[in-house]
């Protein structure tokens, strides 16, 4: 038997929306829409597109906006931006009013994702280790406006929830001196997809764990998965990256 067809609404059509549109293009589905500046999105166009679901990846300031205009047309989506989860209580009571559903991760790659796991194991047995120093380097290409990326805070905070001696995270320009803070370094380059170091340093030795994204295939192709995972939901609100790993 084959695999169903999904009809899939892109919302952000550049690098990574075109990545995403050949993928899903040959594991057998449908691009019914593409919006972006040229394009705006809105609810009577998403609408008309009969989409099953929407991925939406653009901008930290049109998020919450794109994602309110899903919730109130009750399609689906799955939302790989960063940088706007100050604005996710008011999302949520929006999909919550209009009995919708979303699914947002800082990271759609698998590979990222096993980072996690082996971030907050190693933060575990590190908590026992105070001489060790620690902190988070991220990479990106300079189109990447936010900065850390959402993949460095959410590995830091997935070091802090095994770490109680660290009070939080700053990105490294803006350390204060003996704060109990993980710096963060967070560097543009280009056409660099995503580089990912976790380093523990005594004056012995360096322990460390990293992510190397080659292209963007993984992250395309855990976002079309991750849609899907939310068509068969039945319960409104909001899902993450880790509810779907656990369908797995």
């Amino acid at each position: 038997m084959s695999n169903p067809s999904y009809k899939i609404a892109l919302i952000g059509y550049g690098k990574m929306g075109k990545t995403i549109e050949q993928l899903a293009i040959s594991m057998g589905h449908n691009i019914v829409a593409k919006f972006d500046s040229n394009n705006p999105l809105t609810e009577e166009k998403l609408l008309a597109s009969s989409a099953d679901f929407a991925i939406e990846f653009t901008r930290p300031e049109a998020a919450a906006e794109n994602i309110s205009i899903c919730a109130k047309a009750q399609v689906p989506v799955a939302v790989g931006t960063t940088g706007w989860l100050n604005k996710l209580p008011e999302v949520k009571a929006t999909l919550e009013a209009n009995s919708s559903k979303m699914l947002y991760a800082s990271n759609f790659s698998i590979g990222v994702n096993i980072l996690f796991e082996i971030n907050r194991k190693l933060a575990s047995i590190m908590s026992s280790f105070p001489e060790y120093g620690v902190e988070i380097e991220e990479v990106h290409h300079t189109q990447k406006l936010d900065a850390p990326s959402g993949t460095a805070i959410s590995l830091a905070e997935g070091i802090l929830d095994n770490i109680p001696d660290l009070n939080g995270w700053s990105l490294h320009e803006n350390l204060k001196e003996d704060a109990d803070d993980i710096p963060i370094k967070a560097i543009r380059q280009d056409d660099v997809k995503g580089i990912h170091h976790v380093t523990y340093t005594s004056s012995i030795d360096k322990i460390e764990i990293s992510h190397e994204a080659f292209n963007r295939n993984g992250f395309a192709q855990g976002s079309i998965l991750a849609g899907i995972f939310l068509c068969k939901q039945k319960e409104a609100g909001v899902y993450t990256i880790k509810d779907f790993f656990k369908s797995l």
